[in-house]
């Protein structure tokens, strides 16, 4: 109880001083007039701009979290992460698609959809490509998605080549692909978590199989599992919750690795309660690094997957360096 209550004070720490953090500073009493309802423009400004920003980082946190903690489950590799099937490549190449391409249709919609579909989409062929080479364990997934994502890179690098001129700045897609959580409205904010929700439901429904895939593949068909079929659906469900998160915040990196191994820290490997610990643990380290990528050089604004890498980095050497030890 006293972990899961830190885990929460955390996140509301976390959310105060995000919400005070910017080129210009507010302070709680500033935060407090603005949720009582105060009509000033700096109220104003910290309730239509920087919470639902600081709302929108949390939850794109939170698909991290869980998105990890499933890779890590279903691969049985502390290492993984959730951009390792080609989810990465394919949200991107998605989002150049979006950015570059004149579809006709709102860019605010167009931005999410085609980086979401590019996301789950890429997911789906990693596991088409692992069937047809007769290596649908996950050592097959993991090599078919190396493969595919190379495949997206240079289809990515070719469409900014091909559609960029002196008209469309490549910085646009750069930034995307970098990361950085947008202001969303409060609707989309709202679709946002209710699409967060369903996301934690779903991985929760996997958590006994995750438990038992951690024993072993022979272990795990012995209490009747059938765990290439298992493998596939929880790779499936895991690609839409990386896709959401990308389709959101684009690409953050290390966040997905950090926080399921800060929540197994905390509340031990059973998956049940690891999933919701690792949403929690994700949504501060993204508010918090949205934060710094707000505040950190004002007025510019930092990528916020440059600030999550350089955070990241060392700790993935760290825990790559404790791997090698045991």
């Amino acid at each position: 109880m006293k972990v899961w209550l830190g885990l929460v004070l955390c996140l509301a720490g976390a959310a105060v001083v995000a919400a005070c953090a910017g080129h210009e500073w507010a302070s709680p009493m500033d935060l407090a007039r603005a949720l009582a309802g105060e009509g000033s423009l700096r109220s104003r400004l910290l309730v239509e701009w920087r919470m639902p920003r600081v709302l929108a980082a949390a939850l794109v946190g939170v698909l991290l979290g869980l998105g990890g903690a499933v890779f890590q489950g279903v691969f049985r590799n502390p290492l993984a992460e959730p951009y390792l099937l080609g989810s990465a490549g394919g949200a991107a190449l998605g989002a150049t698609v979006a950015l570059l391409v004149p579809l006709g249709l709102p860019q605010s919609l167009l931005l999410p959809t085609l980086a979401f579909a590019g996301a789950w989409g890429a997911t789906v062929l990693v596991i088409g490509v692992s069937r047809v080479a007769g290596a649908v364990d996950a050592a097959g997934m993991l090599l078919a998605g190396v493969a595919v994502a190379a495949v997206l890179g240079a289809l990515r690098s070719f469409t900014m080549l091909a559609l960029s001129d002196e008209t469309v700045s490549l910085q646009i897609v750069l930034s995307w692909v970098l990361g950085g959580v947008q202001t969303p409205t409060w609707p989309i904010l709202g679709l946002l978590a209710i699409l967060s929700a369903a996301c934690l439901g779903l991985t929760l429904l996997f958590a006994r199989g995750l438990d038992m895939i951690g024993l072993g593949e022979v272990m795990a068909t012995a209490f009747g599992l059938d765990v290439n079929r298992f493998v596939a659906l929880a790779v499936l469900a895991g690609s839409v919750v990386v896709a959401a998160a990308v389709a959101f915040g684009g690409l953050v990196a290390f966040v997905g690795l950090a926080a399921p191994h800060i929540a197994r820290w905390l509340v031990g490997p059973m998956h049940r309660p690891l999933l919701p610990a690792s949403a929690l643990v994700g949504a501060s380290i993204v508010i918090i690094a949205d934060a710094i990528a707000r505040a950190a050089l004002p007025p510019s604004e930092i990528p916020l997957g440059l600030v999550t890498a350089v955070a990241g980095g060392p700790f993935f050497v760290l825990l790559l360096a404790h791997k090698l030890r045991t």
